[in-house]
Formats: C-alpha cells, structure tokens, sequence
C-alpha cells in the first residue's frame, strides 16, 4: 500500500468545484436565452433558482458571521474598546488589507488562538509563498484554506449533534478537496466502532453500516490500530470493506484516529470517487486537524446503545473504580491521565493504590499515591514498555494482558527487578493496572510439585521422638490410599511388601535407623487395592545435637515402569544372543562348506597346452557367505571343461544350492554333450530344486588340439578375450538365468583361440558397483585387463586388486591363457 501522504509534484492540493456551484452554473447556463423563460413553467424555474442562490448566500453569510463576531471579540479584548470601536477597528484593517471581512476575521483568530487550525494555515502558507512566481496565488490559496478551516471549526462548535458536525466538515473543508464522503465512527469502550455521523453516503449505506463488532477488520479499523491512520490510494487494492465500499470502489481512503488529550474517541473516515494521489503535507494536518474537531465533538456526545436504544452507557467514576481496586485480590493502581499546558497526555496520576499492592522497590503506599507514573516508575517506558501498553489503552479502551511481564525500579540508582502478571484496563477516563508479583518460592514449589507428580516421587519425613509422620499427597497416591488416612511408619514397611522381598527391606532398616547411615531398597508394594506396584525407597537419618537420631526423612519413587522395562530388554538381549549365536553357526557351516567345495587357493590345473589359473574371494562381511562358484577339470574326452556361476541370496542355502550346481554340471559334462545342452540340463535341475533356486553361470569347452573354446552362458556376464593389448568381451549370445523355467534353450558360440591369448571368465562382484551401469563397470574392466602382466597369476590378482565393485559380494575368476 502506497503512502499516500508523500508530498505530491504540486504545492497545493487539487481542488475540487462544489457541487451545489456546479448545479448553480448549469441553472445559469440555462437562463435568459432559453425561450421558455417567459412561460409560467420558465418563470417558476427562475424562481426557483434564485431563491436556492438566496439560500446559499445566507447560509455562507451565516457561517462567516460567526467568525466575524468572534474576531469583534478578540479585537475587543486585546484593543480594551467596546463592540462598535471594534467593528469600525475591523473594517478599516480590512480596507486597508485588501481581502474580505471574512478572509481577514480568519486571520485575527489565526493569530490570537495558535491553535492545530492556524498551524495547518501558517504551513501551508509558507510552503506556497515559497515559490516567487506563484506567491499571489498561494497566498489567495492558503487565504481561502484557512477560511474553510474555520469555517468547518464554526460549523463543527454550533452544530448540536456528529450528523451535523459530518454534513459541516464535507461542506466547508473536504468537498474542495475533493472527497465526496466522510464518515465519523465513535468508538465503544468494548472496541466496537458505532457510525456517530456520516454525509456523502445514502441512508440506506449507513444504516447497514451503524455498527462493527470488535475485532472485524474494516479501513476505520485499521486507521485506529495503525499508528498515523490509513492513507489508501485505491480501496480496491487493500480489499478492506468499508461504508460505501460498492459505490466507488476505486476510489481513495483517508482513514485517522480522532483523539484529544491522549484518548482516542473515534476515527474520521473519508471517501473519494477516484484513486488518491500522495497528498501534500499542508493537505494532510488540515485532515488531522479535522479528525481532532470531530474527538472535540464525540468527547461531548454519548454513543447509542449498539443493540438497542438504551440510551448513554454510564461508566464508573474514579470514586467507584477505587472502591473496585480495594475489592480486588490483587495489588491494582487506579490510574487518571496528566495533561500539560495544551492539552497533551505527558503522564498518568497515580490516584488510588489498593491495600494488596506491594511495590517492587518496597516503598510504602503512601509515597506512590498522588505521584506521577514516570516520576515513580522512570523505567516504565524502557524496557517494560509498561508506560506505552497504558498509553494504549487509554487511547483505544482495548484491554491488554501480559505473562511473565519483566518489571524494573530505579531506586537509588539500583536496577530492582521483578517479574509479574499484567492486566490493564480502561474504565471511563481511568485506567486500573493489576499486576501480580510473582513468588519465587511459590513458583519453586508449584515447580518441584510437578516434577514430584512426573517422576512419580513422593516424599515423608518421620519424627521418631513424637511419633509424627509427614507425607505429601504424591505419597499417598503411591500407596493407595486416601489423604485422610494414617501414614505407614518405616517399622511397618515389611507388612505392606511382598515377604520375598523381607531380606531387603531389613537390610535398608537396620542401616537407617541403627546404623545411622543413608540407604536405599527396591521393593515391591502390596497396595490395598490389590495392586502390586515396584517401590525404590531412600532414606537418610537426621541426628540432633547430641548425636541422637530424631528425625528420618526420605522419599519413595514408582519403578514399575522401569522395572517392567528392564525386564523387557532383558528377554530382548537373551533373544538376540540366541539369535547371533544361531546366524553365526550356520555362517561357519556354510563358510566350511564354501571352502571344502572351493578353497580360496588350489593348486594349477595341469592340462596340454594350457595354463589355467582360479582366484575366489570371499565377502569382505563373513554372515554374506554368497553362491559364487567355478570349476576347471579336464574331461574323459580331453576336453577341458571351464565354468563360473553365481547362485542368488547368501547363507546356508545359497552355499548348498552352489555345491548341488557345481557337482551337477560336472556330471552333465562327463556325457560329452555341449555347453548349451549342459546348460539346459542343469536349468532344470535348478527349476526343480527346493526353494526355486535361482543362478547365473557361464559353461564352456576347450579344444586343446584345435584351440577352439565352445561356450554358452545363462544370464550371465560374457567372457572377456586379451589378445595381445587388446580386451574385448565375447558376444552376448541368448540364455536364460538357470532355475526361471521348467525347460529353456542356450544359444553356443566358437572363439578360435591363439597362442598367448588369454580369456577371463567372472562373477558380478568383480565389477559391480551401485552408483554405475553394468556396462560402464565392463568397459572399466576391459581397460583394466589390457595390462597383461608376465604370468597368468599376476595377472588375475592384479584385477582383484584393482576392482572397484563396491557392493561387498564374493567374487570368482577364471583365467586361462595359451601355450
């Protein structure tokens, strides 16, 4: 929202031609040409207009006659001459000024009263009569300003009730500048706003528009609880509603509070037909100027009733509200305001302190009743903010509440502080502050009582000498019983326990009351409502002056919930115990079990013209014993057959599921059928085992004499082929993962090998990695495998080195290489 009292390019403020001259003009325009003037019809017309310019005549002589009188007046008392020299006295300045009685009667008042009204005049004058080239203009300017001023003032001080005070304002002062409403809202002790007068608007807009409960937001709202009012260019932009809001709803809005002697009695509102643009400074004080003529007005008239016509709402005095301070349980002040010289609230009285209040500084009553707030309290407007919370409600009669509010004395130079409840109150011209001191003890206590209640704590101190036992009520809600019962002696404790638990409690006894030592016990309580509750009880003795103990005082606190918990964890630790213990026992069978099958070394298979080498490398995390697996063995025939595989899961049953695999495809081999039929053979071997196991696996037959390798892979990575420095992978010839289907067929593939060649075959755990695709980790691999170091071995313990699989899985390589 843009700030619309930002001074506008012009000095003056654009003026708008009344309505009643426009009308007037529009009579004349028509007038003596029309031809009809001579008919009975134009004749009554003429008639007519002449006498509303008569009457428009007399009501400004009126208006400006009572400003001449009261500067008769003025001359009469400071010229010490009657009323005739006066108005001979006026007449001749007039003449000799050159402005019209009116204009200079303005300017006598101006001087002799200095008032909000003649400021506004002297201002605009100054900021007009600035510029050289327009001087005569601004003086004629400011001249006829602080005639509608005064004039609207006149209006506003004759007229007996707000309506008409509204009708003066939007004559004289508001329709120049071209506003064409306002509203004077009065403002109830509950917050409420009441339409106290209104012009400019239709009966029926302001009767919808007679009342706004507390706490509804409207421009007349805002302009009260903003500090400077509301300044809005255009209603429409804010979204605010307001009287009239549907007549114009581009128009401009003024809204400021009507407050005299630091009380807010209303607010004026007023309403222009199109968006407002930043009003001059001389322009705005004229408009606050205002607003104080209207709180001059709903200071002297009683609001209506909101619901009905109940007549004025009577409001205590200051006698009755000191008669309610002194009822009050609570220390309370009564409070009137202090003005100054013009009228301005500098301070609060302090009329009347009640029997209850405590000065936080401990001074007597006596020196607070009759002093000024400030005077008493200078910190009040500092840090508190105390003295504008009352300012506040004074101004608005909205009520204010505060919690925990920091209070600070200044009291011979010495910060006294105090934290206390605040409670402020407007009631007619007083204000009552309430303000409860808080008691540090009584908070520490109400403190630790809480923290009893939570910890289930309650607390006893027995008198040995007397016999007297003291417990609080926690304590008694401990033991199930009522407050008004006996309390238990610790001599009786036994009889009120679980006898399984005799041994501790008379160990507890003898340490407290022979030994003299503090001591605690754990037990169980038998309540008499049958319920049994586990009790921690701790007591220290207290000894006299002659080393005699006297006193035992002590506390017992409820442990169910933290015994059953602990109960309850117990199991919990038994569980997982068992538990590990089984996980690591079948970890190490499967683990035996990899390794009777695959040791992680063996020795070099001996096979003509081929060097064969294998590396298997466990999981890093020993409870993952995985499914990898691989085999080299040289067949009846005289081929060698060369395979891996990788059995899904971890544990005992991937381990036995990879031994049932291994060992079959050795015996599939054994019947000199190819690797796609082994392959086939064993997928169904895989469908039918228990569990639907589930694998990958690369089967492949090499050819001494020919130096061919016939291969086929089930779901499979494809071998990897170096040939000098080059690696590349082997087709991905079709196949199906072992186990999927009942039946499946696999594709073959021939690789006519070299000398020096070297061929790669491998599980997932060489290159997997979580944060790469399978072809990216290959790719890495085949960079990797270019290196061909000296000896075959190298070679494979160097890709074990170098591997980048991050997914903690066992691995299996094959490598063979040609002789």
């Amino acid at each position: 929202m843009s700030d619309l009292r930002q001074p506008p390019e012009s000095p003056a403020a654009e003026r708008a031609e009344s309505p009643d001259d426009v009308g007037t003009s529009v009579a004349e325009s028509a007038g003596t040409d029309d031809p009809g003037q001579t008919s009975p019809v134009g004749r009554l017309a003429a008639t007519v207009d002449r006498l509303r310019r008569e009457v428009r005549a007399a009501q400004a002589e009126a208006d400006g006659r009572a400003l001449i009188e009261l500067a008769k007046g003025i001359l009469v008392e400071r010229l010490g001459c009657g009323p005739a020299q006066a108005a001979r006295q006026l007449a001749e300045l007039t003449a000799q000024a050159g402005v019209t009685p009116l204009e200079f009667a303005v300017e006598v008042i101006n001087q002799a009263s200095r008032d909000r009204v003649s400021e506004v005049t002297s201002a605009f004058l100054a900021a007009t009569a600035a510029r050289s080239d327009a001087a005569a203009a601004a003086a004629t300017d400011g001249t006829s300003s602080a005639v509608r001023l005064r004039t609207a003032e006149s209006g506003a001080l004759a007229a007996d009730d707000t309506q008409a005070v509204a009708d003066s304002l939007l004559e004289h002062a508001l329709t120049p500048l071209g506003a064409e409403a306002v509203a004077i809202w009065g403002l109830g002790a509950d917050g409420s706003l009441s339409l106290a007068g209104s012009a400019g608007f239709s009966t029926a807009e302001a009767g919808r528009w007679r009342h706004v409960p507390p706490g509804v937001t409207t421009v007349a709202r805002r302009g009260l609880t903003e500090e400077g009012g509301q300044w809005i260019r255009s209603l429409a932009e804010t979204g605010l509603p307001s009287v009239g809001q549907h007549h114009h709803p581009e128009g401009g809005r003024v809204a400021v509070p009507a407050g005299t002697g630091g009380r807010i009695h209303g607010v004026l509102e007023i309403a222009w037909p199109a968006p407002l643009d930043p009003l001059s400074p001389p322009i705005v004080r004229q408009i606050e100027a205002l607003a104080e003529l209207c709180a001059h007005t709903l200071e002297t008239s009683a609001l209506p009733d909101p619901a009905e016509d109940m007549g004025p709402r009577i409001l205590p005095d200051v006698a009755e509200l000191m008669d309610l301070a002194d009822g009050l349980h609570d220390p309370a002040l009564v409070l009137v305001p202090h003005l100054d010289a013009e009228g301005r609230l500098v301070d609060f009285l302090i009329q009347h302190v009640n029997g209850r209040f405590l000065d936080p500084a401990g001074r007597p009553r006596g020196v607070i009743n009759g002093a000024l707030l400030l005077e008493t309290y200078p910190l009040a407007a500092g840090q508190s903010e105390l003295f504008e919370r009352i300012e506040r409600v004074y101004a608005t009669g909205e009520p204010y509440r505060a919690h925990r509010m920091r209070l600070t004395a200044l009291v011979d130079d010495v910060h006294l502080t105090a934290v206390a409840d605040i409670n402020i109150s407007r009631h007619g011209g007083s204000v009552l502050l309430i303000w409860r001191i808080e008691d540090e003890t009584a908070r520490l206590a109400n403190l630790l009582q809480h923290a009893q209640r939570l910890g289930r704590i309650g607390g006893f101190e027995e008198n040995l000498l007397t016999g007297e036992i003291t417990w609080n009520g926690q304590l008694y809600h401990l033991y199930g019983r009522s407050a008004s019962s006996t309390p238990v002696p610790l001599e009786e404790l036994p009889a009120h326990a679980h006898p399984d638990d005799a041994v501790a409690i008379g160990r507890f006894l003898r340490s407290v009351l022979h030994h003299r030592r503090p001591a605690s016990a754990a037990f169980r309580l038998q309540r008499p409502d049958g319920v049994t509750r586990h009790i921690r009880v701790v007591a220290e003795p207290v000894l006299d002056s002659d080393g005699q103990l006297y006193v035992v005082r002590g506390a017992y606190q409820d442990i169910s919930a933290h015994h059953w918990t602990e109960v309850a964890l117990a199991a919990t630790r038994d569980q997982l115990a068992h538990t590990e213990q089984q996980a690591s026992e079948r970890n190490r069978l499967a683990l035996q079990l990899q390794h009777a099958i695959m040791p992680p070394t063996q020795a070099p298979l001996e096979a003509p013209g081929l060097r064969v080498a294998v590396r298997y490398r466990p999981a890093e995390t020993q409870h993952l014993v995985g499914g990898d697996w691989y085999d080299a063995v040289v067949l009846p025939s005289g081929l060698v057959l060369l395979c891996v595989g990788d059995v899904a899961g971890h544990g005992i049953e991937a381990a036995t599921s990879m031994v049932v695999l291994r060992n079959a495809m050795r015996g599939l081999a054994v019947t000199g059928a190819g690797p796609g039929q082994v392959l086939a053979w064993l997928n169904m071997v895989a469908h039918h085992l228990t569990g639907a196991v589930t694998a990958t696996a690369v089967c492949a037959l090499y050819d001494p004499e020919r130096r061919t390798l016939r291969w086929a892979r089930a779901g499979h990575l494809p071998p990897v082929l170096v040939r000098g420095t080059d690696a590349t992978a082997l087709p991905l010839v079709k196949g199906l993962l072992l186990g999927a289907v009942p039946e499946a067929g696999y594709e073959e593939h021939e690789v006519q090998l070299a000398v020096d060649d070297t061929l790669l075959m491998y599980t997932d755990g060489l290159i997997e990695r979580r944060d790469r695709s399978v072809e990216e980790s290959l790719a890495q691999l085949l960079t990797a495998a270019r290196a061909v170091p000296p000896t075959l071995d190298q070679q494979l313990d160097r890709l074990l080195t170098h591997s980048r699989s991050d997914t903690d899985d066992d691995t299996c390589i094959v490598g063979i290489r040609v002789d």
